[in-house]
């Protein structure tokens, strides 16, 4: 009898044991829990720079995708999103909602160099992560300084440098004319130009001319660029300015190459508002496939891009890459929610976005994969140049970056 009340205690002392380690195991922020996972979006549905909205109802798409597939790990995504109209004010009101009010785990896209700025320091000192920024000025990859934002997209910089040292190689004798917006959007493009000009750039660059994100139009600045002689122009711009660009230099009649920022490359919200025979011959560089290139037709990861876009969004636009953007965005958050398991704490999820090893999403180009470490927070080095030919961008050349002697 006593052998067994032992036997009987033992048993309930191990299961009691088991039942605490693997409640211990469970670690939880505010935002996450046993059903559900809070992600906190400003994004601008309306305003200046509303062609971006489409990221917002595709990342809102894909997480509906997820949940639909169980979720990760067994919980839903909560995806909250706030119109912040690209207005810094707006942007600090609504994130403080998120963060305050809502009490979301994270931020996630929230999109814009002028809106990430805003909130950079408030969400740093509260330490929420403001994970895979849609911006692109180096502050947004700069660990030492701030340790919570993690830019999803290619380092203006590092782009702009690619951009000067394929100018520099290709057309020597270039005379150059840039456009760009007057903030850390802009200016971290123009000196990546001048960095991968080098010695050449204060020759070749005959004009550079910045707008504010309010203007109603760049109209001026074309003309100034125009009259001092350019042959190149490149354009560090966001869509509506981008468009505008594009078909100003149209209706003047003027001719030179023009190399356009990726962030301003979507066929449906820029080059078609500009004109496609307009936009024909237009440069500029990707790190993700073109869905409607024929190249891709039997590629798995495309195929897999149209069946959700089938069911989860039918509206948008397959040749938007905005949509492609935005599907891989959210497919790496996924991975790194999943990576997270049971331990959803703010500080695992930066754990586990700083060390990601070999990442390739389903839109990826062959040989480009993301890698981070608790130092290096830049997710995307390498790209490909890529030309529009009146329909759409054809991919030429070899993968430039870092690791290439062009990058």
């Amino acid at each position: 009898m006593r052998n067994k009340v032992q036997l009987t205690m033992a048993t309930a002392l191990t299961m009691a044991l088991s039942i605490s380690a693997a409640n211990a195991q469970k670690k939880y922020d505010p935002g996450a829990g046993d059903t559900e996972i809070k992600v906190g979006q400003t994004m601008p549905f309306s305003g200046p720079a509303s062609a971006y909205s489409s990221i917002g109802k595709t990342e809102a798409a894909y997480f509906k995708m997820i949940n639909d597939q169980g979720g990760i790990n067994g919980r839903k995504i909560n995806l909250i999103q706030y119109d912040d109209a690209y207005s810094p004010p707006k942007a600090v009101e609504q994130i403080r909602k998120l963060v305050e009010s809502d009490e979301v785990l994270l931020t996630f896209q929230i999109l814009g160099t002028p809106s990430n700025a805003a909130v950079q320091k408030y969400l740093n000192s509260r330490k929420v992560p403001q994970l895979f920024a849609a911006a692109s000025a180096s502050r947004f990859s700069d660990p030492k300084s701030f340790p919570w934002t993690m830019a999803y997209d290619l380092n203006n910089f590092v782009e702009g440098r690619i951009y000067g040292q394929y100018i520099l190689k290709e057309y020597p004798s270039a005379k150059i004319g840039v456009l760009y917006q007057n903030d850390d959007f802009g200016k971290d493009y123009l000196n990546g130009v001048k960095a991968g000009l080098g010695d050449n750039a204060a020759k070749m660059i005959v004009s550079d001319a910045s707008y504010e994100v309010s203007d109603p139009t760049v109209d001026s600045q074309i003309l100034k660029i125009k009259d001092a002689g350019a042959d190149l122009f490149f354009s560090a711009t966001t869509p509506k300015q981008a468009a505008q660009a594009i078909k100003k230099i149209a209706e003047l009649g003027w001719h030179p190459l023009q190399i356009v920022s990726s962030k301003a490359t979507s066929v449906g919200s820029v080059l078609k508002p500009a004109g496609l025979e307009n936009a024909k011959g237009i440069i500029s560089a990707n790190y993700g496939k073109e869905p409607l290139d024929a190249q891709w037709k039997d590629d798995p990861g495309v195929k897999r891009y149209f069946v959700f876009m089938e069911k989860y969004y039918p509206d948008g636009d397959l040749s938007s890459n905005f949509n492609t953007y935005a599907y891989g965005v959210a497919q790496l958050l996924t991975q790194v929610l999943e990576q997270c398991g049971d331990d959803l704490t703010r500080e695992n999820v930066m754990k586990q976005a700083t060390s990601l090893k070999d990442f390739t999403g389903d839109l990826a180009l062959p040989g480009i994969k993301i890698n981070t470490s608790p130092t290096d927070y830049r997710l995307h080095k390498q790209l490909q140049m890529m030309r529009f030919n009146g329909e759409r961008w054809e991919l030429f050349g070899p993968i430039l970056g870092e690791t290439s002697p062009a990058g």
